[in-house]
C-alpha cells in the first residue's frame, strides 16, 4: 500500500493538477487571434461612427455660424417687404437668399398669440390683460431664427400677462 502522505505522491498530485490547469488554460491560437481581430474591428467601427458623428456636428455648427451672418440682411428684406419696397430685380435676389437659407435649414419664427417660451422668446415689454389666462406673445418686434432645431436668435417680443386678482 502506498503512503499518500509521502513527498513523492504529493509532488505527483501537484504536478498532475498543474498539468490539468495548463491544459484547461491553453487556448487555440487561431481562436484567440480571431477574438482579437473581432474586438479590433468592433473598436474601429465605433471609432468610425464617432468620427462621422463629430464631422457632421462640426459641419452643421459651421453652416449655422455662416447662415447666422445673413440674419441682418433677412431682417432688412422683411422690412422692405413690409413697406412695399421689395420689387424688380431686388425682389428676385431677396427671394433667392430666403430660399437658399431655408434649404440650408434656417427657419424663421414670429408667431403671435402663442405661449411665451423663454427658450425661444426674449420679452422686451410686458403688458397685462384680463382676457388672457397665461402669458402670451402679443407682438413680435424682431423675428427669431432656428437652425436645425437650435435657436440661433430668439424672437424679441411683447408679452401680455394675465391680471393678478387681489
Amino acid at each position: 500500500m502506498e503512503d499518500t502522505n509521502s513527498p513523492e505522491s504529493s509532488e505527483q498530485a501537484l504536478s498532475d493538477a498543474v498539468a490539468e490547469a495548463i491544459a484547461e488554460v491553453e487556448v487555440d491560437p487561431v481562436a484567440s487571434l480571431t477574438e482579437d481581430l473581432q474586438r479590433l474591428q468592433a473598436d474601429f467601427q465605433n471609432y468610425r461612427k464617432r468620427v462621422d458623428k463629430e464631422r457632421l456636428e462640426s459641419s452643421e455648427m459651421i453652416t449655422g455660424l455662416v447662415v447666422s451672418q445673413f440674419l441682418g440682411a433677412l431682417d432688412d428684406i422683411d422690412r422692405a417687404q413690409e413697406h412695399g419696397e421689395l420689387s424688380g430685380g431686388f425682389k428676385a435676389v431677396a427671394d433667392q437668399l430666403t430660399n437658399t437659407t431655408s434649404k440650408l435649414g434656417l427657419a424663421k419664427f414670429s408667431d403671435i398669440n402663442v405661449a411665451f417660451d423663454p427658450h425661444i422668446h426674449e420679452a422686451l415689454m410686458h403688458e397685462t390683460s384680463d382676457t388672457v389666462t397665461e402669458t402670451l406673445v402679443t407682438k413680435v418686434l424682431r423675428p427669431g431664427y432656428k437652425f436645425k432645431e437650435r435657436v440661433i436668435r430668439p424672437a424679441q417680443v411683447i408679452v401680455t400677462d394675465p391680471e393678478e386678482s387681489n
